[in-house]
């Protein structure tokens, strides 16, 4: 195999000029990097990843205008977490009664865990039609906009009428039992090559199917899951995503929709070439130990040019004039160092993708390809993968939508952050449209996000990102356990949270440096928003900038959301739409997500009691929102 370069990229378009997601072959020096690592105390362990904790009222003092005016006057914004009126002023007593309903409902353990049975149960007792109508006055009500885009309509323009904005999503799922999905998992992530030589190729454990977890719905109560069938469903799905750009572009200005990478190819792509990502970052790292450079953050980690050259010569992984090529031209190795940065990217285009999917292998000094061979089909389900997530961010170019891309397994995220990274590079030259889901519960997260920030500082492209918890903390712990590999999760929730506010951190610096990061702040804990407020503060970050946004679900913590959105800030409901009978599976998760933070935390229902004892002593029985 040619050693033309280390790690082989995506192919650039092909004869029938269709454009595809491809690596660039742009190279970089390195620049200084914002290495501060402030850590952030936390308060009390949670039960639940994400919950509305109980905090005072924030005093905000914002400046109303960029640090730059000298001019620029002081603004003092309260924002009142305990304000009931302004948290609850966009909907009347029938609405608030539903809410304490619904809440208390989720505290009752059995009635949770039975909820899909129960109904089911209700379906049949009562017919469709009542069912139906019970459900959009309890659940679907609560935490579904609607049935299709019409019927959402009034619900996104009441909201924005009161400060708070739309992420759409339309939550329709299949409805399949466990055996059914395990199937479909094990038939779409496991390779032709495999299931021919089951053992022969150099796969990682981690980065396999496994039946056992092959039903991805497993312990996780927060996420949509997707299941490959065949590539006609994959076009279908991406049609739902393009419906939903659109009618985020048509009920909103500057609105958000969010995809997933799972729903628009086969899953075997993304846990090969994650496999790929993460052995070369690895070689990178054992090429540092060997340098003295090992424990360093991986920014810090700066190989000396000379001795990277004699390493690679040592291991057998190429020729000297191999080598020498590599670092040769376009300013790479200038400055004599080579970072995680420069190393990345050491790239080209190829005419096959399945040609990227190589790896080292010491033992023999040449590059081998993770498969033995790839069938046509399977190299052509790789390029409608990426022709598809081009549309998509086209689309959202086009619609005046910012495109957030979900963060998903941990076994999928490598993948899925390098092609949302190429989306980023290509559409978020002059604003940012492409947004990337750093997930705060890994280990890995604060690295993650600094060497992205570093790479859009270099490139001179926004930075966008949505920070977020995590959505799959018990499936991953109990595959890592089972398989055998290392835990990708912090080992508490304080731990998280001091990752989060890390994360934050970091990203907000980066605002308060050039202006041309952004972040979604999507969390329902008080303690954090609150974090972001005062650091807003101290960076005289007026929310008018629109650089930093929040973000909570439908149905959930609205005593958040308002009081922020009529305060000024860029605040967005994550709406889920779609037919009552097709988002049982949401509703059920929202049923079992609602009953760690109700159990963990009275708050919310105490607010929503609080406003109606108000509302009935002054006499507002027939309240209406006015708006």
């Amino acid at each position: 195999m040619s050693y033309t370069k280390v790690v082989p990229a995506l192919v650039r378009a092909n004869s029938d000029n269709i454009k595809r997601i491809c690596l660039s072959q742009g190279r970089f020096r390195s620049t200084v990097a914002s290495t501060k690592r402030k850590e952030v105390e936390g308060g009390k362990e949670e039960q639940q990843v994400d919950e509305c904790t109980v905090v005072k009222a924030v005093q905000a003092d914002l400046i109303s205008q960029t640090k730059n005016n000298t001019d620029a006057q002081k603004q003092k914004i309260a924002i009142d977490f305990d304000n009931t009126h302004e948290a609850y002023k966009s909907k009347n007593n029938i609405e608030l009664l539903r809410s304490l309903l619904v809440f208390k409902l989720c505290t009752f353990d059995f009635l949770v865990d039975k909820n899909k049975e129960l109904m089911d149960l209700s379906k049949k007792v009562f017919g469709k039609r009542l069912f139906e109508r019970l459900m959009k006055m309890t659940f679907y009500g609560q935490f579904v906009a609607g049935e299709d885009h019409n019927s959402i309509k009034p619900l996104i323009h009441k909201n924005q009428a009161f400060g708070v904005g739309s992420v759409l999503d339309y939550s329709v799922e299949e409805d399949l039992t466990q055996e059914e999905a395990e199937k479909k998992e094990m038939d779409s992530c496991v390779s032709e090559a495999e299931k021919e030589s089951p053992g022969i190729d150099h796969r990682e454990k981690k980065y396999k199917a496994h039946r056992q977890f092959g039903d991805r719905r497993g312990g996780v109560i927060s996420a949509r899951t997707y299941f490959y069938a065949d590539e006609a469903k994959c076009d279908n799905q991406m049609e739902t995503f393009l419906n939903c750009i659109k009618a985020s572009g048509g009920a909103s200005v500057d609105g958000f929709s969010a995809i997933k990478m799972t729903a628009l190819g086969r899953p075997q792509f993304l846990l090969q070439f994650s496999e790929v990502l993460v052995k070369w970052r690895r070689f990178f790292n054992l090429l540092a130990a060997q340098q003295g450079k090992s424990g360093m953050h991986a920014l810090e980690q700066k190989l000396e040019l000379e001795q990277l050259k004699e390493s690679l010569t040592k291991l057998g992984v190429g020729n000297k004039d191999d080598i020498e090529n590599w670092f040769t031209g376009e300013k790479l190795g200038l400055s004599g160092t080579i970072d995680l940065l420069d190393w990345n990217s050491l790239i080209n285009d190829r005419t096959s993708i399945s040609n990227l999917l190589v790896i080292p292998n010491f033992e023999t000094g040449q590059l081998e390809p993770l498969l033995r061979k790839f069938t046509v089909e399977e190299e052509k389900q790789m390029k409608r993968m990426l022709q598809r997530v081009d549309v998509l961010a086209k689309h959202a170019v086009d619609n005046g939508v910012r495109l957030m891309v979900d963060a998903e397994q941990t076994y999928f995220q490598p993948a899925i952050s390098r092609l949302t990274l190429e989306m980023q590079r290509i559409f978020n030259r002059e604003k940012p449209i492409i947004f990337n889901t750093y997930q705060c519960y890994l280990k890995e997260a604060y690295d993650n996000v600094s060497v992205d920030v570093e790479l859009s500082r270099r490139e001179g492209w926004y930075f966008g990102a949505k920070l977020v918890r995590g959505a799959y903390m018990y499936q991953e712990r109990s595959r890592a356990e089972e398989i055998g590999y290392e835990d990708p999760i912090n080992p508490d929730y304080e731990a998280t949270n001091r990752m989060y506010h890390k994360c934050l951190e970091f990203v907000l610096e980066e605002i308060d440096h050039n202006r041309k990061a952004n972040v979604m702040v999507a969390s329902h804990n008080e303690d954090t928003v609150k974090f972001t407020l005062e650091k807003m503060n101290e960076m005289a970050l007026s929310p008018t900038e629109n650089k930093v946004y929040f973000g909570q679900l439908l149905g959930m913590c609205d005593q958040i959301s308002f009081p922020l959105g009529q305060a000024g800030f860029p605040v967005y409901k994550y709406v889920p739409y779609g037919p009552v009978n097709e988002v049982i599976p949401y509703l059920s998760r929202r049923a079992l997500e609602n009953r760690g933070f109700m159990k963990g935390s009275q708050r919310e229902r105490s607010l929503l009691w609080k406003e109606l004892k108000r509302r009935l002593l002054n006499g507002q029985i027939l309240y209406k929102p006015v708006y």
